[in-house]
């Protein structure tokens, strides 16, 4: 079992000091930082507990200019101790990094009042009381506060005994919340000759294997962690903690703020919904309230710091519990997020936290769906969020789309699919009050409308509501709601086929056009009711046969006509105007005829007249020559 703590505190308070006497670590690694007796980034240190649980620490800077750093460290911890000296009591960075460490939530902690052996135990005692009561303020109230001293080693017992029961409690914690896989914030990164690429980070999630895959976020790319380590040794996996991972597949350094994941739930994103908290304003300069609309902020979520905007118009200007107000982050660049990401924001000039915060949905809704953005449904939302539970918060976040990709298919809201059933089944009834002759309504036409309903409701694309509007009316003719009938779907109740009325329609239709000079199409099929299901019926099963848009014989005609038209060719060359005579029409009908044979190749044009084609030739060797179908598709 490892969990991570963080230190914080005021400079010069004794951090490093502290955990170099329990740990025998000297946190500070780099050599400016030794020269000059401060932390300037992020140190590290290990303890291995009597009970054989592992404290990895993350001992961050406490100078006022060196707070961006210091949230590095905070960023991705499970508890901390927060280091106090005896001699000054709590300070401005003491504040501030309590103000800090209460933004981003962090709930399990330590209070070490350090320098215990420069002050009277009455001063020690009294500094304890004071930051007792700071604490109170925060989400760390109720932490245990020990008098140490990293010079004596008074005190280091206890604080070891308190460090026990803080590995307890994180890992319960811990192990009541699910995870999607493991998760590494990248705070370091470098190249080791010969080697390759190494990060490292705080691991939480789940464990990492050496020959894992891994997406880097931002970006999406691809990596294998070709060797893992945990506290300076090669090991096989690491469950938790801190780790160090050697790369294979990375093209440059990942930043730092990257996440190295196997969580499909992180996600590239420079827009937030999230709930805010009013900093717990602690110092007398601080600030108070959530952020107005349009604040410029700095955000510190996990190791990650990006600039940004906050948006609180009308319709995000809603109040949630417990004093929390949502909002939306646009950012000047991408970040890592998840749902349930803690966060800070901090106003850089003059420095100060304006809020803390977590992540309720890391692709906020857009475009029409902006405006199912409730009260109702914000809330939701973050009760599911604070509550840790990941399969209320997704239920409550395709309530708020109302449409989200799922896997390779897209799921609905409740509402929205029931309106777009209820918009399909209107489809077809119009379709057949409209139209009683038709046999439903095509496909093709029900998908089109049906997806502009989708797009009307929630923000799809196009492709995107086409699949939406395939699923519905799959499900509609699975259930029963609708009848489909090749590319048509009808009321289930009518009878499938045609209706009598447009059967007899079309046997007037098709005696009309069963001359050699039939009238025009449309003239005719408005002569005998008959309606556009029930031409393309004809066409479909081969009754009738269009050669233009408006010109059309019936079949059993257009065979006479080319059976006489390939009597005569075969006899002598054909010209127009001896069919024309031959079947007492005109030349307007004869040419199409001809033209129509000859691109079928069972007539061939030459000067003298039209000759038997290569397929009429071939089919006169084969034996007996055969009428050709009449349809000219039947040839193609």
């Amino acid at each position: 079992m490892s969990i991570v703590v963080g230190t914080a505190g005021h400079i010069d308070h004794g951090k490093t000091t502290l955990l170099r006497a329990l740990t025998g670590i000297d946190a500070d690694r780099l050599p400016e930082e030794r020269r000059r007796g401060m932390t300037i980034d992020v140190g590290y240190a290990h303890l291995a507990l009597p009970s054989g649980a592992i404290v990895d620490f993350v001992d961050v800077p406490g100078h006022d200019r060196l707070v961006g750093n210091m949230l590095v460290g905070a960023g991705e911890i499970d508890a901390v101790m927060l280091v106090v000296a005896a001699d000054d009591g709590p300070s401005a960075q003491t504040l501030e990094h309590l103000e800090l460490l209460d933004a981003i939530g962090i709930r399990d902690g330590i209070v070490a009042i350090t320098k215990a052996d420069v002050v009277p135990a009455e001063r020690a005692a009294a500094v304890a009381d004071d930051a007792r009561g700071l604490v109170a303020r925060t989400t760390l109230a109720g932490s245990p506060v020990v008098v140490v001293s990293g010079v004596t080693r008074a005190g280091l017992p206890e604080l070891v005994g308190a460090l026990e029961v803080l590995a307890g409690r994180v890992s319960a914690r811990s192990g009541e919340t699910g995870t999607g896989g493991a998760r590494l914030a990248v705070d370091r990164a470098f190249t080791v000759k010969g080697r390759g690429t190494v990060v490292t980070g705080s691991l939480r999630g789940g464990p990492v294997r050496a020959g894992a895959s891994l997406r880097l976020v931002p970006g999406g790319a691809a990596v294998r962690v070709r060797e893992v380590q945990a506290r300076g040794s090669r090991v096989d996996a690491v469950d938790a903690g801190r780790a160090a991972l050697l790369l294979a597949g990375t093209d440059g350094l990942p930043a730092r703020g990257s996440v190295l994941t196997a969580d499909a739930r992180v996600v590239s994103t420079s827009r937030l919904l999230v709930a805010l908290r009013a900093p717990a304003g602690l110092g007398s300069a601080a600030r108070r309230g959530i952020p107005v609309d349009r604040a410029r902020l700095r955000l510190h979520a996990g190791t990650a710091r990006a600039g940004g905007f906050v948006v609180r118009g009308p319709r995000e200007s809603i109040d949630l519990p417990g004093g929390a107000a949502l909002a939306i982050l646009r950012l000047d660049a991408e970040i890592a997020a998840a749902i349930g990401d803690p966060f800070a924001l901090r106003d850089p000039s003059p420095a100060a936290t304006a809020a803390g915060g977590v992540v309720l949905d890391p692709w906020p809704p857009r475009g029409v769906s902006r405006r199912r953005l409730t009260p109702e449904r914000a809330i939701a939302l973050a009760d599911a969020v604070a509550a840790g539970d990941a399969a209320a918060a997704d239920a409550a976040r395709l309530d708020l789309h109302g449409a989200v990709l799922h896997g390779p298919r897209w799921r609905l809201a409740d509402d929205v699919a029931a309106a777009l059933r209820g918009v399909a089944i209107g489809l077809v009834t119009d379709h057949h009050e409209a139209d009683a002759a038709s046999a439903g309504l095509p496909m093709a036409d029900a998908r089109a409308e049906l997806a502009l309903a989708a797009r009307r409701r929630v923000t799809l694309g196009r492709e995107a509501a086409d699949h939406v509007a395939r699923d519905i009316i799959a499900a509609l003719v699975d259930g029963g709601a609708l009848a489909r009938d090749g590319d048509r779907l009808r009321n289930p109740a009518r009878r499938p086929g045609l209706p009598p009325e447009t059967v007899a329609a079309m046997d007037r239709l098709e005696a009309a056009l069963s001359v050699a000079a039939p009238p025009p199409l449309a003239a005719a099929a408005q002569a005998a009711g008959c309606g556009v299901d029930g031409v393309r019926a004809l066409e479909t099963t081969g009754r009738i046969v269009r050669l233009e848009d408006d010109l059309a014989w019936s079949a059993s005609t257009y065979r006479e006509l080319v059976k006489r038209a390939l009597a005569m060719a075969a006899v002598g060359p054909l010209t127009p105007a001896a069919f024309r005579d031959a079947t007492g029409s005109s030349r307007r009908y004869v040419m199409v005829v001809l033209e129509d044979l000859d691109r079928r190749g069972l007539l061939r044009r030459t000067d003298a007249g039209h000759v038997l084609g290569p397929r009429a030739v071939a089919r006169m060797r084969a034996g007996p020559v055969p009428v050709p179908d009449a349809d000219p598709k039947a040839d193609a």
